[in-house]
């Protein structure tokens, strides 16, 4: 019994004593400030990775999304995109990849203007470049099945559209996208 009751007061102590140097403690609900002044690692991914969208497909260039504005060549890049400039969107895209080497958007956005230029081998050695660098990048799979097809080589393509259903929990536009050109190729195809 004694001891149960000095266990107890030493847990209490210890409590009390927890609960006065929260209290005291200025700044307690603020986050520490890491060492040398740099960013929390945690926190760097984070912001990256909230910056910088796994996927994002063509019909996304449309719009001037905050995280375009990251970097001055991937937001010139985008713009040559949508005014259809497609050396000049491989030239600031390239610059882009100088800097960030593991962006799976760029080089699938390389891809898809040196694809508008009619430069496949380029172009699907992006798209598989992008794969390298992240594997459920469904705009890629899309473009890559789609330059499959330019190639005539719809097997490679129909490859690609179960990789997208299996990405794609939802529906998804870029399964879709595809799915309706391989509709369209073998229409055209007499199959």
């Amino acid at each position: 019994m004694i001891r149960s009751v000095a266990l107890a007061i030493l847990l209490g102590v210890l409590a009390s004593g927890v609960a006065v140097y929260a209290i005291s403690l200025p700044g307690w609900r603020t986050a520490p400030t890491p060492p040398f002044g740099g960013l929390d690692s945690r926190a760097a991914t984070a912001s990256t990775a909230e910056a910088w969208p796994i996927c994002t497909t063509m019909a996304s260039v449309a719009s001037d999304a905050d995280w375009a504005q990251l970097d001055p060549d991937f937001k010139a890049g985008k713009r040559a995109l949508r005014a259809e400039n497609w050396n000049g969107a491989i030239a600031a895209f390239e610059l882009a990849a100088l800097r960030d080497p593991t962006n799976a958007d760029i080089q699938n956005y390389i891809g898809y203007a040196y694809r508008r230029l009619r430069q496949i081998g380029p172009a699907i050695g992006h798209y598989q470049k992008a794969l390298m660098l992240n594997s459920r990048h469904r705009s890629a799979h899309e473009h890559l099945g789609e330059a499959y097809l330019v190639l005539g080589e719809p097997a490679k393509a129909q490859h690609l559209l179960g990789a997208l259903e299996n990405l794609c929990l939802l529906p998804c536009e870029e399964y879709d996208d595809l799915k309706r050109a391989i509709a369209a190729y073998k229409t055209l195809a007499g199959h």
